[in-house]
């Protein structure tokens, strides 16, 4: 995989060279070493693709839900022969360390999620005298991340061709190599040509082209919460369906009553998940006041489990940063932690020892944060956590909720229902109690988190618009 050159994009069921010229820079995180160049795909390369996806709609969207069920199985099977390749990619194009297999794992198991949501989904309802038809909404353009690239493409993917829509995909340059191999697979799975087509290229040219497109009826789009909005004030000209996946500063809840062993190994599991570079990280823990150097005694004891990396050895807990861009936002903000008088527990500026190259950082917790400061307030997107205090319950609603996003939340405790009554009050998109999950239930955010949902009947109804007869 070592100096490769991605020259391909996949349009109308081909592998084509781009129309685009721009070579684009592949690097091994953990090394700092250019592994290969991707071509970057343009705007003629954006409207054939386009193209394609429309001229493949009427048919696709006159499937029966039996047909959409086979093609999912299809790309399942298609995308577990291509497991391993896969997570070699992974590793790396992203320094993916062992605990990441996730990233593999959920993007074969979004095809049998999706196949389940369509199962009892009711595509006709009636309501009174009126029929109810949940209709696809057209083309879908799916913009993806590089935090988790197998597993967005895949998600995104499944629910548009379930729903009945064609796709137009634009996966983050940086994980190239990765989507290839994706690619290859969903090619394997043999589906009719223009249903689905992926264009990597820049977010300034693709991506604005398929916001703008008026042709694309629908956008998907996770990352980052400005250029959320960017797509969102570019998808306003046509009036698109928009769902938008953004930022997130969750905050994880441990309560007086909890295991505090399990609860501050489990919101640590969840601050440093995908090291650091996840919008669902909890990275604000919040704590009793009077439990405070307990919680710091029993992280700091704990933080073995979270050792940097050669993202190939087991106990390997925490890779790389995706680029030396994103390793030098994260000293960035580990500095600003320092300056604005938070305390330096564990970590700090600077590379671990004995990782002198790549874009590596000491896993970094401050204590003694107010929610005032810079690193309690910003997306940080690496593993830096901030551990504040309250006074009690009302006190930590006040603070989990003080912050422009709303995502995801965590709460620990011994008493379950005491926990849901607190769950209640908190503004995020989703709330796990004691670590629990569910991956049908719905996915999004409140405030600046985003707009919209994704996974199971929720995903699947983003993709559709409701037609009403009345006879």
């Amino acid at each position: 995989m070592e100096n490769h050159v991605i020259n391909q994009v996949y349009i109308d069921g081909e592998f084509v060279t781009p129309h685009g010229t721009e070579l684009f820079d592949l690097y091994n995180p953990a090394t700092g070493q250019v592994i290969g160049q991707v071509q970057l795909a343009d705007e003629v390369d954006t409207e054939a693709a386009v193209a394609a996806a429309k001229r493949a709609l009427p048919a696709w969207s006159a499937t029966s839900i039996d047909e959409r069920i086979d093609a999912l199985r299809r790309l399942q099977a298609a995308v577990v022969a291509k497991k391993d390749e896969m997570w070699e990619a992974a590793i790396v194009e992203y320094g993916a360390p062992p605990r990441n297999s996730w990233m593999v794992d959920m993007a074969i198991s979004t095809f049998s999620n999706m196949i389940t949501t369509l199962e009892t989904f009711e595509f006709k309802r009636q309501i009174g005298k009126a029929t109810v038809e949940m209709t696809p909404l057209g083309v879908a353009g799916l913009i993806s991340p590089w935090n988790a690239d197998a597993f967005f493409i895949c998600d995104k993917l499944a629910a548009a061709l379930a729903a009945g829509c064609t796709a137009v995909i634009k996966p983050s340059e940086l994980s190239a190599t990765q989507t290839q191999v994706v690619t290859r697979a969903l090619h394997e799975a043999g589906l009719p040509k223009g249903v689905f087509n992926i264009v990597t290229g820049q977010g300034e040219v693709v991506g604005t082209m398929i916001s703008r497109h008026p042709d694309v009826s629908k956008i998907s789009f996770t990352g980052s919460t400005a250029v959320g909005k960017t797509i969102l004030r570019d998808a306003a000209e046509t009036l698109k369906r928009v769902t938008l996946e953004l930022g997130g500063k969750s905050p994880s809840i441990i309560l007086d009553d909890a295991d505090f062993q399990t609860a501050v190994l489990t919101a640590l599991h969840a601050g440093f998940v995908n090291s650091g570079q996840a919008c669902v990280a909890g990275t604000r823990i919040l704590v009793p006041e009077s439990r405070l150097e307990e919680v710091l005694t029993i992280a700091g004891a704990l933080m073995d489990n979270f050792k940097p990396g050669d993202p190939r050895k087991d106990d390997t807990g925490i890779g790389p940063m995706v680029s030396q861009r994103q390793w030098e936002r994260v000293q960035t903000y580990i500095h600003r932690g320092i300056e604005e008088g938070a305390r330096l527990v564990v970590g700090g500026p600077g590379r671990p020892e004995g990782l002198p190259e790549g874009n590596f950082v000491r896993p970094t917790i401050f204590a003694d944060v107010t929610n005032d400061m810079t690193i309690a307030r910003e997306e940080i997107f690496g593993p830096v956590l901030s551990i504040l205090t309250y006074r009690d319950e009302d006190d930590a609603i006040q603070i989990a909720n003080d912050t422009t996003y709303g995502l995801a939340a965590n709460i620990f405790s011994t008493d379950v229902e005491r926990a849901r009554h607190l769950a209640s009050r908190i503004q995020a998109g989703r709330v796990g109690i004691n670590g629990a999950r569910e991956p049908l239930s719905p996915f999004g955010g409140f405030k600046q988190s985003g707009i919209g949902r994704e996974y199971g009947s929720f995903g699947l109804e983003a993709f559709l618009e409701p037609r009403t007869v009345v006879a």
